[in-house]
């Protein structure tokens, strides 16, 4: 575990023991046993400190992620069916629930993530249709993300701020710009046609 998320032993065990968030089961013979999730909670708050943070600060935005529902695997659609899987990379989980309640109606699945480092990852792992990727992540990371998820060509990337930088945004590789607060149907909309122009047959 520790060899996989490149962190020393007993830094996991001061977290487990510091904060509580991340506490596995025992076997019989005393090991401890990680789920998947925990795994992937431990890379967060990893990827967080990585990025800057504390420790106590990573396990806050864990705990909020955790009440925003990004522990969640992404949603499926009404009926069963599996939308398109968006990346929603945003420095804020409270920011990150409004994208979601937008995306939720209309049948998205959806995979948040508040780290570029993470973002960057996922995108590579996930391949999803469409990022949306808030220009101040990691302290102001996002146009070099942008530039980074466009380099794999993996799918549409829409940009977003509360500062007025679409010149930034579109000069970085996004391929839309949207200035906060966003209304939602604008953003179902813009999301809708960004997917629709890299399927077969679209105009890119």
């Amino acid at each position: 575990m520790a060899r996989m998320l490149d962190l020393s032993v007993a830094t996991i065990r001061n977290w487990e023991e510091r904060y509580a968030a991340v506490v596995p089961e025992r076997s019989a013979g005393g090991q401890r046993l990680y789920s998947r999730d925990q795994v992937e909670q431990l890379r967060f708050v990893a990827s967080q400190v990585a990025e800057g943070l504390s420790a106590a600060d990573a396990h806050r935005l864990l705990g909020e992620r955790a009440a925003a529902g990004p522990a969640q695997p992404p949603e499926d659609a009404p009926g069963g069916r599996t939308g398109p899987l968006v990346l929603i990379a945003e420095r804020d989980p409270a920011s990150a629930e409004l994208v979601q309640s937008a995306l939720r109606g209309e049948g998205y699945a959806f995979e948040p993530v508040f780290a570029a480092s993470v973002a960057e990852a996922l995108w590579l792992e996930r391949r999803p249709q469409l990022a949306i990727v808030e220009l101040m992540i990691s302290g102001g990371q996002g146009a070099d993300l942008c530039r980074r998820l466009k380099r794999h060509d993996v799918g549409a990337v829409l940009a977003s701020s509360a500062l007025g930088a679409r010149d930034e945004a579109l000069a970085a590789g996004a391929d839309a710009f949207l200035q906060k607060p966003v209304d939602p149907a604008e953003l179902v909309s813009t999301v809708e046609d960004l997917i629709a122009a890299r399927a077969p047959g679209g105009v890119r």
